[in-house]
């Protein structure tokens, strides 16, 4: 699942009122001005904004000569036609464009920019999946269903992991359901509202409004003053960017989702990509097409990586010489372990050394094939930056997949695990919706109203773990770039150094009231930082391989 707290929020937004007779039309309670739309770039000292210093570590870098990095993303996809993004995608130049060859014998046709493992023929693509632990559920409940004890089951390790798969399903239909009972109403009264909003500013077919348009409207009416005060609520924490259309299509989004949850289509799989997804040797599968309607995750993910800087659009990337490889593996819903091996491998292959994970799954039905990837990127010498999730729970106790806690009792050096910040040094610096843990999530970083690029020339403002793990990534690419001998167990070294401990910093636990110490929540103990990185870096001595 694409970790994005975007798709957790409309639980939220529902509690507002989903009955617009029932609404009252009010002024909206004052809120607090968001912070500027760069503020994960930003110095707290300096600026005020709990940002990763990126400025000062480019005042830093004056002078010096740096070598591109490639960095991977392992998404949803990416406008490969982004503005921002265009002139920073990796390209395969042994591959020749549209020949319909594997010129470069990689078992890959035409991938140019990378490839999407959840593609089919006819331009077809995986976009729409349910949860892992609904999939495991009915793989095993012809077989376990009837049996109550593990002294009535053959295979006694088969039947713990059944019972834990269950327990998981059961409760993230119930889940699903509930917000499902919510939203679905919310979403009926958004689809009229939004009718006589548009009716009242005159706006054609496919025209959209925004929140600075509802200032505008002139509610002439009982009706029109509830339908401009359910899209004042809606709106009101959003960029002037943010429209009704795009609005209403995240929540269908996210309706589908959950819907796939309590109704899974099993078959989507089968029908649309066509391979065995429990066979790591079915190999032949996917397609070279990265742009779906899925594509805005991967592409915001992968700006806050290495957007053009400088070139007066959208936002500047945290690096400045990276190459962008984007590998579509992840849908709405849980990925495939076995897409997310050969995605870890794919990336390795063709060059990658940063490699970019804002997704999990809380069961893993093959992590051996994923902890095989990872090692392999390990032995590379390639760095995997994980999302920690956005479940605001601790991963110490409830693991998220995948981890660098491996089957074999071993732990990997070359995978860092990234909570969300918010933009201020106060009680609400690590985030609501973050995962946490002191042995599992290794640094945080900024993931509270993070402003990025979205395909089709759009740009998002959006929370989640999704967003703090691509800025950290970014960083370990910048350094990367200038101090190019580090090992990626130096890279990671130095992003858990760059984040001093913040001793005596008082927060809320996510997902509570209890106030903690904030070095509680993490290996680190502190928040990403891009000159303290640089500074570390360029006082070692690298230790990277010879390949």
């Amino acid at each position: 699942m694409k970790i994005s707290f975007k798709t957790t929020a409309w639980a939220a937004v529902a509690l507002f009122t989903i009955n617009i007779t029932q609404v009252t039309a009010q002024e909206l309670t004052a809120k607090p001005a968001d912070p500027p739309k760069n503020w994960h770039t930003l110095d707290l000292k300096q600026d005020g904004f709990f940002g990763i210093s990126l400025n000062q570590a480019y005042d830093f870098l004056k002078g010096k000569k740096s070598k591109t990095v490639v960095v991977a993303t392992i998404d949803s996809g990416i406008d490969t036609l982004q503005k921002d993004l265009r002139p920073v995608l990796w390209a395969n130049t042994k591959e020749i464009a549209g020949n319909g060859k594997d010129d470069d014998g990689n078992g890959y046709i035409d991938d140019l920019h990378g490839w999407n493992f959840l593609g089919g023929p006819n331009n077809k693509c995986d976009v729409n999946e349910t949860t892992e632990e609904v999939r495991e559920y009915f793989r095993l409940k012809n077989k376990y269903a009837n049996i109550t004890t593990a002294a009535a089951a053959k295979d006694k390790a088969e039947y713990a992991y059944w019972v834990k798969v269950k327990d998981v399903r059961d409760s993230t239909v119930s889940k699903s359901q509930a917000e499902l009972d919510q939203l679905t109403p919310l979403m009926n009264a958004l689809v009229t509202t939004d009718a006589f909003i548009k009716k009242s500013l005159s706006l054609k077919a496919g025209q959209s409004f925004t929140k600075n348009d509802l200032t505008k409207l002139d509610a002439k009416n009982d009706t029109l003053s509830k339908s401009k005060y359910i899209w004042g609520l809606i709106l009101q924490d959003a960029d002037n960017a943010k429209t009704d259309t795009k609005t209403i299509t995240e929540l269908s989004e996210y309706i589908t989702k959950l819907n796939n949850d309590v109704n899974p289509d099993l078959e989507a799989r089968k029908r649309v990509v066509g391979d065995n997804p429990d066979d790591i040797n079915d190999k032949k599968y996917g397609s070279n097409q990265l742009k779906f309607e899925d594509a805005s995750h991967g592409t915001g993910v992968a700006g806050l990586i290495g957007a053009v800087r400088g070139n007066g659009y959208g936002i500047d990337g945290v690096a400045d010489n990276v190459k962008i490889m984007s590998i579509k593996a992840v849908p709405n819903g849980d990925e495939y372990d076995k897409d997310i091996a050969n995605a870890i491998r794919y990336a390795v292959d063709n060059g990658a050394k940063v490699v970019n994970m804002s997704f999990g799954k809380k069961i893993s039905p093959h992590k051996k094939w994923v902890d095989d990837a990872i090692k392999y990127a390990a032995e590379k010498d390639v760095l995997l930056v994980q999302a920690s999730g956005n479940d605001n729970q601790n991963v110490d106790v409830k693991p998220e997949f995948p981890n660098d806690n491996l089957l074999d009792g071993t732990k990997v050096d070359n995978l860092i695990s990234v909570g969300a910040s918010g933009s201020l040094n106060d009680e609400n610096l690590a985030a609501t919706f973050s995962n946490y843990g002191k042995n599992s999530v290794d640094v945080f970083a900024p993931g509270v109203k993070v402003t990025s690029i979205d395909k089709d020339a759009e740009f998002n403002t959006a929370d989640g773990t999704s967003f703090a793990s691509p800025i950290t990534a970014g960083v370990a690419a910048l350094v990367l770039e200038y101090y190019p001998t580090l090992s990626a167990k130096q890279l990671k070294e130095v992003i858990i150094a760059s984040a001093k401990p913040l001793n005596g910093t008082n927060v809320l636990k996510p997902g509570s009231k209890e106030k903690v110490d904030f070095t509680t929540l993490s290996k680190s103990g502190g928040i990403v930082n891009a000159l303290e990185a640089l500074k570390i870096a360029s006082k070692m001595k690298g230790e990277r391989k010879k390949q």
